[in-house]
C-alpha cells in the first residue's frame, strides 16, 4: 500500500540551499516510489523582504549580513557548489560564461508569480521553481527581473502574456504575505524548512539519505 504525504517546501528562489534541498527531495522520494507518493506544496518566503530593487552585491550583502569575512563568504560559496554537484545542479562561479549570481535580489515578485502558477497546476509551479533557481544560480539572471520571470513562466508551459499582467499588477500580493506570516509565526526563519503532513520539520538542505530516512519513518507513524 501507498502512503500519501503533504510536504510544505518553504523556500526562497535566491536561497542556494533550497536548491540543494529540492534536489535532495526530489531524489529521496524517487527512492521511495511506490512505498510513499507526496503532494508537495511549495510556500513562500523571503529572505531579504527590505532590499531594494537594484539588489546588492553578493559578498558585500553576505559579509554584512553575516559578520563574515570575504574569504569565509567565498568559502561558504565553494563549499555550496560542491553540494549542489552532488546533487546534479551547477551553481555557477560570476566569472563563468553566462555568469553565476553576483548580486541578491528581491524576491516578492517572483513569490506572487508562483502562487499563480500554483493556480494554473502543480506541475507548471514545480518547473517554473526550478527554472527560477536556473536562471540566478546558474546563468545569473535577476529573479527579480519581470522580464526574465516572465520568460521562465512561458518555459514552464504558463501564459507569457497573462505572466506579465501578473508582474505588472498587485495581484496575489496579500495571499503571499499571508503565506509568509503564517510560517514566519510558526517558528520558521530559515530555509529551506520542509513541513511534512503539517507536523513534521527537516530544516535545511540535507542529504538524501537524511530526505529519505525521515520520509520512511513518518509514513511508518515513527
Amino acid at each position: 500500500m501507498t502512503t500519501q504525504l503533504k510536504i510544505d517546501f518553504v523556500s526562497d528562489v535566491s536561497c542556494p540551499w533550497c536548491v540543494i534541498g529540492l534536489k535532495s527531495l526530489d531524489q529521496a522520494l524517487e527512492r521511495v516510489r511506490g512505498d510513499i507518493q507526496a503532494e508537495l506544496h511549495f510556500q513562500p518566503f523571503e529572505l531579504n523582504p527590505k532590499m531594494a530593487p537594484e539588489g546588492q552585491e553578493i559578498t558585500e550583502h553576505i559579509t554584512e549580513k553575516y559578520g563574515i569575512t570575504p574569504a569565509q563568504a567565498q568559502a561558504n560559496r565553494e563549499n555550496i557548489r560542491a553540494r549542489g554537484a552532488q546533487v546534479g545542479f551547477k551553481f555557477s562561479m560570476a566569472d563563468e560564461p553566462g555568469g553565476g549570481r553576483s548580486r541578491i535580489y528581491n524576491t516578492f515578485d517572483a513569490h506572487r508569480l508562483l502562487h499563480w502558477a500554483e493556480l494554473e497546476g502543480a506541475d507548471k509551479r514545480k518547473a517554473l521553481k526550478e527554472l527560477l533557481f536556473k536562471r540566478y544560480f546558474t546563468d545569473g539572471q535577476s529573479p527579480a527581473s519581470h522580464e526574465v520571470l516572465a520568460k521562465a513562466a512561458a518555459e514552464a508551459g504558463l501564459d507569457e502574456t497573462r505572466a506579465r499582467e501578473v508582474l505588472a499588477s498587485g495581484e496575489y500580493a496579500r495571499e503571499v504575505r499571508e503565506r509568509e506570516q503564517f510560517y514566519l509565526t510558526q517558528g520558521i526563519h530559515s530555509v529551506p524548512a520542509v513541513i511534512i503532513n503539517d507536523r513534521h520539520l527537516i530544516s535545511g538542505g540535507q542529504p538524501v539519505e537524511v530526505f529519505e530516512q525521515a520520509l520512511r519513518q513518518i509514513a511508518a507513524g515513527g
